[in-house]
């Protein structure tokens, strides 16, 4: 099994996305599988990289990046050393980055015999579920798009980051993030972009529109993202697969650092059940 990290990709928006590939290098085109890392997450998160590997060794081209501004830096791709970044950060260009390395692989020479081109395939966890079906939606080369434990939406997500007026006036609010101590700013920006791109990052409208294959896998036990979001993404598309792992949390039994070489039980299903749908 073949794997290249940290390459660099030129965005949209002046910052570099840190890209990984997992394969198995024997020439043979594969199905490509890009996943998206959600809100306070990266590529590099807990058992991510044992994700990557699994599904390589499934048969799959696996991609994995860090959007251009979750908060990392090309010198520390872990964590949030870049908190101006962070703030400034919004969907709409966590889509343009997806977009950018869905172009990148398409007109990649360097893997063009390890590709299957007429296969590309989105995975996006927790906020990412949404960014994922948004473009699977938009994008006609994809085709088959997986949520996992997937937000159902965005606009609760954005006018509930406290009083808009006193935002407005502030120019930023912050969440702690638990796990490293940081208070995460999110500036005015990310509601301005919302509201001027409601329509096209309505979660709502991309699912009930989606023509392909859908799968939502949600854990019954995630604190973060209620099942409840799951089930309504399912009732809105009703071609849809919805896949409840029982007993699983948000990010299915995983952690950061993830000091094990195997995956979690219940990541270990999930993989599983992605790799049984996308075979299908």
């Amino acid at each position: 099994m073949t794997n290249s990290k940290n390459i660099i990709l030129l965005g949209k928006h002046q910052k570099p996305i840190l890209t990984d590939v997992f394969y198995q290098d024997n020439k043979t085109a594969k199905p490509i599988v890009i996943f998206c890392h959600g809100y306070k997450g990266f590529k590099d998160w807990g058992a991510w990289n044992l994700m990557a590997k699994a599904f390589a060794e499934a048969g799959f081209f696996f991609i994995k990046f860090n959007f251009s501004y979750n908060g990392g830096t090309l010198e520390q791709p872990i964590d949030f050393p870049d908190l101006e970044a962070f703030g400034n950060n919004n969907y709409t260009k966590e889509l343009d980055d997806l977009e950018t390395v869905i172009d990148w692989i398409c007109s990649n020479s360097t893997f063009k015999n390890d590709i299957d081109l007429n296969n590309i395939n989105l995975i996006g966890h927790s906020r990412a579920g949404g960014i994922v079906t948004i473009k699977a939606e938009e994008d006609h080369r994809v085709k088959k798009v997986i949520s996992l434990a997937g937000v159902c939406d965005f606009a609760k997500r954005t006018s509930t980051k406290g009083d808009l007026k006193q935002w407005k006036k502030e120019g930023v609010k912050y969440v702690l993030n638990g796990r490293t101590k940081q208070q995460m700013p999110h500036y005015y920006q990310f509601y301005e972009d919302f509201i001027a791109n409601e329509d096209r990052l309505t979660i709502k409208r991309a699912v009930s529109n989606l023509k392909i294959p859908y799968l939502i896998i949600h854990g019954n036990k995630d604190t973060s993202v209620f099942i409840e979001e799951a089930e309504k993404l399912h009732e809105w598309n009703s071609k849809s697969k919805l896949e409840i792992i029982k007993n699983a949390n948000h990010v299915f039994g995983a952690s950061h650092p993830w000091g094990k070489e195997y995956l979690s039980q219940h990541l270990n299903e999930t993989v599983d059940k992605s790799i049984i749908f996308l075979n299908s």
